[in-house]
């Protein structure tokens, strides 16, 4: 990992079937995110949310990322508890693949948050030092395809979850949207919890992470796009619009991330 440069802890490979996108192909991705600064990507794959063959998604992300992401795509495999042998499928990311973290999708692999086995895998995976990344939304709740409607995961009883875990290391992706970046109590409650990050990828409104700050001065914020579901600029722009302290900016660019997998790391 590198020690400065922007981490964008929130970008996707493949395609979404409903939507067309801006990097046809994984050296486009990186081409535009090295342009913007871009040092290190934590990329997971679509074909998790849909593709029952999750050892088969994984492989392909390693080998994507390692053939064609220059060294700035991080693999972050999936693991779906609800599936058979979903332990192996850990195994593998962390020791044949040698992927940097999960990214789990509740919503879309029908388990809910507070799922015993969830709490297991974060367990697990915190035995092996990989962070969690909980993916709270893919769509907005108003735009999907009826076909394709997967409910959205509410943040708070992760809460419970990850505390009871205290050497785990999560981040909670697209969970930033109003209901939850409006509400302070539960963004203290994020950042009381001590080893759980949120990213901006969903945040909305004028100066939104200085408004999150305010409101929980502790709580890790790290920079995530979505890209390329999301215009990469759209999150940028969110750095260049909040008024933030040079420590701040550092934090959200890449202070938070790094720490994160440190973190983990120092199992």
């Amino acid at each position: 990992m590198h020690d400065d440069g922007l981490i964008d802890t929130n970008v996707w490979l493949s395609a979404w079937p409903t939507r067309g996108s801006w990097a046809a192909t994984p050296r486009a991705l990186v081409a535009k995110l090295r342009r913007h600064g871009v040092v290190s990507a934590w990329t997971g794959s679509f074909d998790a949310a849909l593709h029952t063959d999750i050892a088969g998604v994984n492989a392909r992300l390693a080998e994507a990322c390692a053939r064609d992401g220059e060294g700035v795509l991080v693999p972050f495999g999936t693991v779906n508890p609800a599936l058979p042998d979903w332990e192996e499928d850990l195994r593998r990311c962390h020791e044949v693949h040698r992927m940097a973290g999960l990214r789990l999708l509740p919503g879309h692999h029908g388990y809910q948050i507070d799922d015993p086995r969830l709490a297991r895998l974060v367990e697990f995976a915190a035995q092996r030092g990989l962070p969690i990344q909980i993916v709270c939304s893919l769509e907005d709740p108003r735009s999907p395809s009826p076909g394709l409607i997967a409910p959205s995961v509410p943040a708070a009883p992760f809460i419970d979850v990850i505390k009871k875990i205290p050497r785990a290391r999560a981040m909670l992706l697209n969970a930033a949207a109003r209901p939850v970046a409006g509400n302070a109590a539960l963004l203290r409650r994020f950042a009381d919890a001590g080893n759980l990050a949120l990213e901006i990828a969903t945040l909305e409104g004028v100066a939104g992470i200085a408004a999150l700050l305010e409101s929980a001065p502790t709580l890790p914020i790290a920079f995530g796009s979505c890209a390329p579901f999301f215009y990469f600029e759209s999150a940028l722009l969110k750095l260049q619009e909040s008024p933030l302290t040079p420590q701040q900016l550092d934090a959200v660019r890449h202070g938070c991330a790094r720490g994160l997998l440190a973190a983990a790391s120092a199992r």
